[in-house]
């Protein structure tokens, strides 16, 4: 270690907010350069390293054939998809000296798609999967927690290609067992959750979550069955259609100032017979959603009082769209809009589109605006009254909700995303013309696959689900030395033989990361924790009487072994024979 770059920190980094970007910066794995972008220094570079083989060992022995594409590519592809747009300001855009539009990439189905197109042209070609594992770079605008989310990050992305659906099933099902592999050869804890497509299209989708408190995807899993999904992909369990013969018209109320669901129930308590709370309300937020090349359209989002709308779902539901709240501008111009008033009514009458939580089914009857200023209408009956122009997923989804399986209810968790597959379909291939001369001597449109895992991502991962308040501590597969050798004894004699016992490590086979520095004893243990080698070796005080002892990192036992049983010992502590 006295010559190996490297220089660990005492205080946590001060734009630091999770664990893993504390420990990875306060080890000396990685450095900042600029928000969301990362310097690798050695011992980063080597878990890294270990990290990216396990990927491509599994990715190899699955049948996929590994290339590497640029990451500066042309504007063309990414308009002829319609990416160019799609991707918004995330999208790192630049030109030439030419004035031509480029990009850096942030996934390559475009590439891929039309790398094949130009090599393979029967049917007797495919299937193929093919993957690169490579930087990717996405401009976003809040980069933060590190590694987990930066602007720069390498990813494994694969995509097959197949003839037909059974073909693209099952290189979905290579992938997926693929990942499994992959992250239960880390003992990563993860989940597979079902998951929406995005601005990547296709149809079937899952995520593979890495649970952990600091993640920033909210999933539900149920209690009762393996269901499990991400909060943007739960469907709604839809009710029953209610009887609408016999409710009572609606009549329009004088409700005073009352323009939050709280203050109308308060109002429906104290005037109304009955009890009231705000699932008897439905609540009108007014947003306008952008569909790519198109203009703003003003459209009502309509939800239970007793839920808030979920912009994560609703960005979900709209993709590729974007979409915003009104402001007071938009408002201003649309007078038939009365804030905190608003009804279905009023929407429609205007012109504009009304969308309604699947939960608004006939015969289900409401408080809600009445579109005039200081009053709502009570007993608003769906089907009767009002008919929304569409369903759409976007109010909050809770703890407690039933499991749209139909067994048991959903609790909630937070995960980090560190995979994701996605049966594409033709999508591309259409875009592209991608076809194949097929068996009957006509063409046939192929169907793709694109899988996504994020091989730098993993290494904060694991930073997070594996330390302790110490440091970190690395699995064996992944480490960057098996083995971190301490001399916390300046008897020469225990020098020498520290010296000895590192040449037989390393003459057995085994990575070493030998302490020789001529720092204190506390300093070099402090820093054995902090690296978090899964198995330490202290020659000190103990040597004087015949034994050096091995530590288990990620355990904290700690165990007197002879010197001359040593390196046997050592070699089955990192077997796991120990």
């Amino acid at each position: 270690m006295s010559s190996l770059f490297l220089r660990t920190l005492r205080d946590d980094p001060a734009d630091a907010e999770v664990p893993s970007h504390k420990l990875l910066v306060r080890a000396g794995y990685i450095r900042r350069a600029a928000p969301g972008i990362y310097s690798w220094l050695p011992l980063g570079l080597k878990v890294y390293r270990n990290l990216e083989n396990i990927v491509r060992q599994e990715m190899d022995a699955m049948g996929g054939q590994e290339i590497l594409l640029p990451a500066l590519l042309p504007r063309d592809p990414y308009e002829t998809s319609g990416r160019w747009t799609e991707y918004g300001d995330n999208l790192f855009r630049l030109q030439d000296r030419k004035g031509n539009d480029m990009l850096l990439g942030p996934t390559h189905e475009e590439l891929f798609t039309q790398l094949v197109k130009g090599e393979y042209s029967s049917y007797k070609d495919l299937p193929v999967i093919l993957y690169q594992i490579q930087t990717k770079y996405r401009d976003e605008e809040r980069p933060r927690a590190g590694l987990l989310r930066g602007r720069e990050f390498v990813m494994k992305d694969s995509y097959s290609f197949d003839v037909d659906d059974a073909g693209l099933e099952h290189a979905y099902q290579l992938h997926r067992d693929a990942y499994q592999r992959i992250f239960d050869r880390l003992g990563v804890k993860y989940v597979i959750v079902a998951a929406t497509s995005g601005a990547m299209g296709g149809s079937a989708s899952e995520e593979f979550l890495a649970e952990c408190e600091v993640g920033e995807d909210t999933f539900v899993r149920s209690t009762e069955s393996g269901y499990a999904a991400n909060v943007e992909a739960v469907v709604t369990p839809v009710p029953a259609a209610l009887p609408i013969d016999g409710l009572p018209a609606p009549t329009v109320h004088e409700t005073g100032d009352t323009p939050t669901i709280d203050t109308l129930v308060d109002w429906a308590n104290g005037a109304l017979d009955g009890e009231y709370t705000a699932a008897d309300t439905l609540k009108n937020v007014m947003v306008k959603i952008r569909k790519p090349g198109e203009e703003w359209e003003i459209t009502a989002i309509a939800v239970p009082g007793d839920r808030e709308v979920d912009f994560k779902r609703l960005e979900a539901a709209v993709e590729p769209g974007d979409v915003e709240l009104l402001t007071d501008a938009d408002f201003a111009a649309n007078p038939g809009l009365v804030r905190g008033y608003i009804g279905p009514k009023g929407v429609q009458e205007s012109g504009f589109t009304y969308l309604a939580d699947p939960r608004v089914v006939t015969g289900t009857s409401w408080i809600t605006g009445a579109d005039e200023d200081g009053k709502h209408v009570v007993g608003l009956v769906a089907g009767r009254d009002f008919t929304p122009d569409g369903v759409i997923e976007a109010a909050e989804v809770r703890a407690g909700d039933p499991s749209p399986d139909g067994r048991g209810v959903l609790e909630t968790a937070r995960g980090i995303e560190i995979g994701h597959i996605f049966q594409l379909g033709r999508k591309y291939a259409d875009a592209f013309g991608l076809d194949v001369l097929g068996e009957s001597g006509k063409p046939v449109r192929v169907t793709m696959g694109s899988y996504g895992l994020g091989v730098s991502r993993l290494v904060a991962v694991l930073a997070e689900q594996m330390h302790d308040d110490k440091g970190l501590a690395w699995p064996r597969g992944v480490a960057p030395f098996d083995v971190h050798l301490v001399i916390a004894n300046k008897d020469e004699a225990a020098v020498a033989g520290a010296q000895e016992l590192a040449a037989q490590l390393d003459a057995a086979g085994l990575e070493l990361l030998f302490d020789d520095r001529k720092a204190s004893p506390g300093v070099k243990f402090k820093d054995a924790e902090l690296l978090g080698m899964p198995t330490v070796v202290v020659v000190g005080r103990g040597w004087a009487d015949g034994t050096v002892e091995i530590r288990d990192r990620s355990t904290g036992t700690a165990t007197a072994v002879p010197i001359a049983d040593a390196v046997d010992a050592v070699l089955a502590a990192v077997r796991g024979e120990a």
